[in-house]
């Protein structure tokens, strides 16, 4: 009679219990996986913004370089558009040590932020 009782225990299969205890655990790692999915995503497209704002700040150097003039101390801003999209420059050009340097720290924001997403420093030499 024991071994008949064991034998329908082994058959009957899970209990509620087992079964909602099996989909907690599975509800806790599908919710873990999709939100370190979603922060594979957020970082992405951050990285993506961030490299874009970098080649606004490397455009406008090219273009301190290609104009060979010398720029006076101060600071100067405005947009340009780039990769489809509007970016907030600012140039700040400052005094060296050595008299034939200037500095130009370049500044990349997006129009509605202000936080910085690029920065870049530049030296030109008097022409």
């Amino acid at each position: 009679m024991a071994h008949a009782a064991r034998r329908h225990f082994l058959i009957s299969g899970f209990t509620l219990v087992e079964v909602l205890v099996a989909l907690a655990i599975l509800a806790i790692a599908l919710a873990a996986v999709l939100r370190a999915m979603g922060q594979a995503i957020d970082l992405s497209t951050d990285l993506r913004e961030r490299t874009l704002a970098l080649w606004v700040a490397e455009e406008r150097a090219t273009e301190y370089q290609l104009k060979r003039d010398w720029p006076g101390l101060d600071t100067k801003e405005g947009t340009m558009e780039f990769g489809g999209r509007e970016w907030r420059w600012r140039d700040r050009i400052s005094s060296t040590p050595l008299a034939e340097l200037r500095r130009v720290d370049i500044e990349i924001r997006t129009p509605n932020s202000p936080d910085v997403l690029a920065h870049l420093a530049v030296f030109l030499r008097q022409p």
